[in-house]
């Protein structure tokens, strides 16, 4: 299938990033049945694009031990399923799955790099390209996916200059990326920078999409993905009830709420085709699977307006 027909440019796209970014600093995890139901009542509520796992040793992190039945489930299911592959040896895993999209990370700053993945900036834009070539070889429908960590700002290094950013996303897409993603991985940024960056990014990749990947550590999260669908992203990604973090990032919290940049994407005009009203069995699954986590959204507390048109038509 192709990069189009899987993120449409005429319309917003919503990846579900709860069950892979969502779990990395839970301290309990829903067991694979949970999970099971939680993907298939987010289905069942209209979503289609999902983050369900990683790639990485169980024995480190066991949360992820379950990502080949994932991957069935999402397959069951006829869902756009996305797994991290942070290097050589989970991209190998990844290959020989049906998983349907491959997660590279490149970090914006070498401290963050190093944190993240042990390798140096270049040395991660040249995994990307040695998975794009595997993908080539071995199952050219995968997507490959580079994701630009700490690309607003980094908790270790501080500012980031956005040219630099740029240059690691056409150094990303020059090796053989299908989409880049920006990530502001500890919530760092404001509107006026994503935006800046988005209508930039926009300009860069033309007629291809490119994903914001946004976390709320200072409750800029809904601000910056309007930012972001303003200035020409298409593709946002949300985790249900805000769970989430980077474990490698100093003072990282949860992602933008699934819930609440539905509503947003509906009131500024963009069909989704999810039901906000389902997404709470989905929610229901995933507290009563973890107790001990907190989860977040204002919709989910005040509920959407009942007297005012906010929905898109489709």
């Amino acid at each position: 299938m192709s990069l189009e027909a899987i993120y449409p440019a005429d319309r917003v796209t919503l990846r579900e990033v709860g069950l892979r970014d969502g779990l990395q600093l839970a301290k309990a995890f829903p067991s694979p049945e949970a999970k099971h139901a939680w993907l298939k009542a987010e289905a069942a509520a209209g979503v289609r694009h999902y983050e369900v796992g990683s790639f990485l040793p169980a024995a480190r992190f066991p949360q992820f031990a379950d990502i080949a039945q994932m991957i069935a489930a999402s397959e069951e299911l006829n869902l756009h399923s996305a797994g991290l592959t942070l290097n050589e040896r989970g991209a190998e895993a990844a290959l020989a799955t049906a998983i349907r999209e491959m997660v590279c990370v490149v970090s914006a700053t070498e401290e963050h790099s190093e944190a993240n993945m042990r390798r140096p900036r270049a040395a991660a834009v040249e995994l990307v390209g040695k998975v794009a070539a595997l993908r080539n070889a071995e199952a050219p429908e995968k997507l490959v996916n580079a994701g630009i960590a700490m690309a607003f700002g980094c908790s270790l290094s501080g500012d980031v200059d956005p040219a630099q950013v740029l240059h690691l996303a056409e150094s990303c897409l020059e090796a053989g990326a299908d989409v880049v993603g920006l990530a502001d991985t500890v919530g760092y940024a404001g509107p006026k920078a994503v935006g800046a960056l988005c209508a930039q990014m926009e300009k860069l990749c033309g007629n291809r999409p490119f994903i914001i990947h946004l976390h709320d550590t200072r409750g800029m999260g809904i601000a910056n993905a309007a930012a972001a669908l303003d200035n020409g992203a298409r593709v946002v990604d949300a985790s249900l009830g805000g769970l989430g973090g980077c474990p490698f990032a100093p003072g990282a919290t949860g992602n933008v709420v699934f819930e609440d940049v539905v509503f947003l994407a509906e009131s500024m005009g963009f069909s989704t085709g999810i039901d906000l009203e389902a997404l709470k069995a989905a929610r229901a699954i995933a507290e009563e699977a973890m107790p001990g986590e907190e989860f977040y959204g204002a919709l989910h507390r005040a509920g959407p307006p009942q007297n005012a048109t906010w929905q898109a038509r489709a």
